[in-house]
């Protein structure tokens, strides 16, 4: 993080240019055996492409409403910062009815339906594949949609550090509240710099959630081992799991 950094777009950015090799988010889902590790540069690239999706393909603005209708998952992660990216708000868990646009996992689908702006379905499938044989019904296929975009993402207009950037639990955040929030929380998370490297089972449906599973990493200049369903793993795994990926605290 740099003194400058007033957005989470803008942490992105630094920790692109200071290290851009370096795990950022590495996820598993013990459910499925999925195991993904996302460099910060890989992380960027789809946080990039998911942004010019946003922009150019959706034509969302500064202040449009997005209910992001996702688990814990390195997908909603890059969801998450391309919202932050435009300037629209990541309303985690939010009211489709209410929201501009709604991004959902399998399981949301029909609770999706209620926006009346378009729609983005993700499969949540390893390896972030296409739904088969199509997506739902009156949804675009995320996978399918986001490769065509570019790499290299250019705002059309300044993003608002003060402007709400985020609403978790019914509480709403600008993009400066999640910096400064990420920040005093990484030393209670044990996120103590660089190369600090945070397991967190925790959900995305609150503050908390995000701040372990994203937001206090990136702002540190640490990693996130990001895990879905962890309750499937035994204690005996999760200290191989804690071993094996050089975990230096939890959040569980």
């Amino acid at each position: 993080m740099n003194a400058t950094d007033r957005t989470p777009a803008d942490l992105l950015r630094s920790a692109l240019a200071a290290d851009p090799a370096r795990p950022l988010v590495t996820f598993y889902d013990d459910a499925t055996g999925e195991r993904v590790e996302l460099s910060v540069a890989t992380f960027a690239n789809w946080v990039a492409k998911t942004s010019n999706l946003l922009q150019d393909g959706l034509s969302a603005e500064p202040g449009d409403r997005v209910a992001l209708l996702l688990p814990a998952h390195w997908q909603t992660a890059v969801w998450l910062l391309a919202c932050a990216s435009v300037g629209v708000v990541a309303d985690v868990g939010g009211d489709p009815s209410k929201a501009d646009f709604v991004v959902t996992g399998p399981d949301s689908v029909e609770a999706g339906r209620a926006c009346r702006g378009e729609r983005y379905a993700l499969s949540l499938a390893p390896l972030g594949r296409r739904f088969i044989p199509g997506p739902p019904e009156g949804y675009a296929d995320y996978a399918v949609d986001v490769p065509s975009h570019g790499d290299r993402f250019v705002p059309y207009a300044v993003v608002d550090a003060e402007a709400a950037s985020l609403v978790v639990a019914g509480a709403e955040f600008s993009g400066a509240d999640v910096v400064r929030r990420a920040v005093a929380d990484a030393g209670s998370l044990g996120l103590t710099g660089p190369g600090a490297r945070l397991l967190s089972g925790l959900s995305y449906d609150t503050w908390e959630g995000l701040s372990a599973g994203l937001f206090s990493p990136l702002a540190s200049g640490g990693s996130v081992v990001l895990v879905r369903n962890l309750d499937q793993l035994g204690e005996e795994a999760l200290a191989r799991r804690v071993e094996s990926e050089r975990v230096t605290a939890t959040a569980v």
